[in-house]
């Protein structure tokens, strides 16, 4: 290992074994498919959005044709699905520019798309993420923001579930380290887009990181990391029916 990511941490907490078959022997795991496509195509209008670079519904339109062609040829497309998404899209996009300033008033981009790649203490190895927007507000605040995309919204469970917010935390954390900033003047949020909501369709909500929750994120980091330098990999049953390598030659 030279580096460990937010992803491959997750998959290493869904299930070891699944995340020894994908990051240690290389086997394809998930490939992506019209949701993952979708999301790339908005996260890349939201991106330009921010910069005010040049958007429109036909680029939108292109960057989804785009993602769609990329997938793997023996992944099943819903052709109907991808039409809903096309106009769920081209209904979202207008919405983008008033939910950041009505949520953060005065701003400035200070980076999107910023690559972390930060040591890990304790470690021979590297934290790896990229952070999709940093803005900094009047009062001097940097303000970390993860576009999701996603069909109606997200309930109160799903916005406070740790293996979720974890990833804000730690990027926060190393942010903060890669740039010497106190954590405190640096706030997390998350920003919704929500493909068959009928209105709000964007929405940002701020998810809280605080020293105790930091300790968390890095303990089950630190746990990860330990666990697969030992090549401990338990296979974790309760998450199997909903695996790619259920009941294959790989995952008898």
């Amino acid at each position: 290992m030279s580096h460990i990511s937010y992803s491959e941490l997750k998959n290493w907490n869904t299930c070891a074994f699944y995340h020894k078959l994908v990051h240690i022997d290389k086997l394809n795991g998930f490939r992506g498919n019209e949701f993952t496509a979708f999301g790339t195509a908005i996260h890349t209008i939201c991106e330009k959005k921010l910069l005010h670079e040049a958007t429109s519904e036909e680029l939108f339109i292109q960057e989804l044709r785009n993602n769609i062609s990329g997938l793997d040829d023996d992944i099943s497309i819903d052709k109907k699905l991808v039409v809903d998404m096309a106009s769920q899209g081209k209904a979202i996009l207008p919405e983008i520019d008033d939910a950041v300033e009505d949520y953060f008033g005065e701003f400035e981009v200070v980076s999107t798309e910023e690559k972390l790649m930060e040591p890990i203490d304790g470690y021979d190895l590297d934290f790896k993420g990229f952070i999709d927007a940093v803005i900094k507000t009047d009062d001097g605040k940097y303000h970390i923001v993860d576009w999701k995309s996603c069909s109606w919204g997200w309930n109160a469970q799903r916005r406070s579930e740790p293996m979720t917010t974890y990833q804000l935390t730690l990027y926060k954390h190393f942010y903060a380290l890669k740039h010497d900033i106190d954590p405190k003047q640096i706030e997390t949020h998350f920003a919704l887009l929500k493909r068959t909501a009928k209105k709000n369709r964007v929405e940002i909500f701020r998810v809280t990181s605080g020293p105790r929750k930091t300790e968390n994120a890095l303990e089950l980091l630190n746990r990860a990391i330990q666990n697969i330098v030992k090549g401990n990999y338990v296979k974790n049953r309760m998450s199997c029916k909903r695996c790619s390598f259920y009941k294959t030659k790989d995952c008898p």
